[in-house]
């Protein structure tokens, strides 16, 4: 296949309302890397950038948010990665395009990268490259660098009202980054007014989080939310003042010179940070990271119900089957079969048989190694959601599980972020992804539902089963090798039979366990 790459001095070059701004084509698809989008002070809300004179070059990524570790590659061939300088001064975003006329106005689809609340960056996995899904939808892709940790949602209000909303701080890098798209992607070939949002793990979470900030409204018009879905008590306050004050007392800064903190070098605050925040946890205080409910966030609304504007919103929310075990149970495949039923039983007790029963009629086919490993958080999760939203909304639900076994290590259950590569239609680049007469069509079904659910509110398109609404239909698109729509929660009975014989480990306990080893650590950094 010939290349085709053209950068010069006069084109492409886009006009801001901040700015000129300068990419690149390749491949026929417009991309402009790091472009800055806001600015912040440190624990402040951030602003609009300057606006300069001149052109300025948007072809390498922009700085991501500093993590406070070193980063640590580990099961590559599973999730590639990549890693990039950080500076807390992050606000940067990304852009892919077929085309820069302003009256095309495609639909865009801005992607908030996982990681939790603490890691990650928009550059961070392989499978973020935007060019591909630009190219086969024929839509404009943005993905968003924010404020990360302590720089993003540490609760510093106490100690003075610019720092208000220091504690969802991250979140308004977001919101910023979207106003930037209303504000300017019309000179991108992009329709401010038809706007997804979309993420996986805590993207995910974000966008659950930005269906309940008014300042967020009318920014997008549907979301996405991919393995997502989070039960974090985010309506009660948060108590920082022994991180914070443990912070100052290491640093010789007195409470009342707070303003100080702002200054301290970045790598020396994350040195004292990580100190102070491993001695309080020895003491029972653990630290961790999230938006919390404080008037300009209104809660989570599996706490406090869907905003006006969210119930006008239409929403895609699924998961994979084996999101945390995945990767880590392809050892299991050398077992016999009576091994697998001893391990079954040794998890499951004496309602081995009858778990074991149902989940061969909601799953028929899948061995019983992916019963043992089957995901209890994000699919109970996912599909109280769809209940939600769907009795709440005027605008559809639809609900989805992503069920393929991967032709990798001696075959493994979908794990958290697998479907991400597929969804992008980056399969081609993320090699676990690649299975001789599967890839093509998975990738254009789940690509393809992304897109038109992009265009319209509807993510049906023809090579796939009719996707049915939630609603009264209690629908779920299961997609694998062989996609189907399957109805009637089609495994309640399965996850309610696992409920009662298996203790359900909710988010916040699975990140206070303690790793077995450095690759479930590692793992866990980029799940969360």
């Amino acid at each position: 296949m010939a290349l085709d790459f053209f950068s010069t001095l006069e084109a492409p070059v886009v006009e801001t309302k901040a700015g000129k701004l300068r990419g690149f084509r390749f491949n026929d698809i417009y991309t402009f890397h790091g472009i800055e989008y806001a600015y912040a002070d440190r624990f402040q809300a951030p602003k609009p950038v300057e606006p300069w004179d001149g052109i300025k070059n948007a072809t390498n990524y922009g700085y991501i948010s500093p993590t406070g570790g070193e980063p640590a590659p580990t099961s590559e061939i599973f999730i590639p990665h990549r890693f990039w300088p950080a500076s807390e001064h992050c606000q940067f975003l990304n852009v892919w395009t077929p085309g820069l006329e302003k009256d095309r106005k495609r639909p865009v689809m801005v992607w908030l990268h996982g990681g939790g609340y603490a890691n990650g960056s928009s550059m961070e996995q392989v499978a973020y490259e935007g060019d591909e899904l630009a190219k086969y939808g024929d839509v404009v892709v943005v993905t968003v660098n924010h404020r990360l940790n302590l720089l993003g949602f540490l609760d510093m209000s106490p100690y003075g009202e610019k720092y208000a909303n220091s504690v969802n701080a991250g979140m308004a890098d977001i919101v910023a980054a979207l106003q930037w798209v209303h504000d300017n992607i019309e000179a991108f070939g992009g329709d401010p007014d038809n706007v997804l949002i979309f993420g996986q793990s805590g993207g995910g979470g974000k966008v659950e989080t930005l269906l309940q900030i008014p300042a967020a409204a009318g920014l997008f018009h549907r979301a996405v939310m991919m393995s997502g879905v989070l039960d974090l008590d985010d309506t009660a306050p948060v108590d920082h003042k022994p991180l914070i004050e443990g912070m100052l007392k290491e640093l010789n800064i007195p409470v009342d010179e707070i303003e100080r903190f702002e200054k301290v070098p970045i790598d020396i605050l994350y040195r004292v940070f990580n100190r102070v925040s491993n001695r309080l946890a020895r003491e029972g205080y653990a630290v961790k990271w999230n938006p919390v409910a404080n008037g300009w966030y209104l809660g989570n609304p599996l706490n406090v119900g869907f905003s006006d504007y969210a119930k006008t919103v239409p929403l895609m929310v699924g998961s994979v089957i084996a999101e945390f075990t995945g990767v880590r149970s392809v050892e299991q495949n050398l077992l016999s079969a009576d091994e697998k039923m001893a391990l079954a039983k040794e998890k499951f007790g004496g309602a081995t048989d009858e778990i074991v029963g149902l989940f061969n009629k909601a799953y028929p086919g899948k061995d019983i190694t992916r019963l043992i490993n089957f995901d209890m958080i994000f699919r109970p999760l996912s599909v109280k959601f769809a209940q939600a939203k769907a009795a709440a909304s005027t605008a559809p639900t639809y609900l989805y599980e992503f069920t393929m076994d991967f032709d990798v290590m001696g075959g493994a259950p979908a794990w958290h972020c697998s479907d991400i590569p597929l969804v992008f239609h980056n399969a081609s680049r993320v090699g676990n992804c690649n299975i001789d007469g599967v890839t093509e069509r998975i990738q254009d079904q789940m690509a393809g539902s992304w897109v038109r659910f992009a265009y319209s509110g509807n993510p049906n398109h023809k090579g796939m089963p009719k996707w049915e609404t939630y609603g009264d239909k209690k629908a779920t698109m299961v997609f694998d090798r062989e996609s189907v729509c399957r109805e009637d929660d089609f495994d309640a009975a399965l996850i309610e039979k696992i409920e009662a014989a298996v203790p359900t480990v909710s988010i916040d306990e699975l990140l206070k366990k303690k790793p077995q080893d450095e690759d479930e650590s590692q793992e866990r950094e980029w799940m969360y």
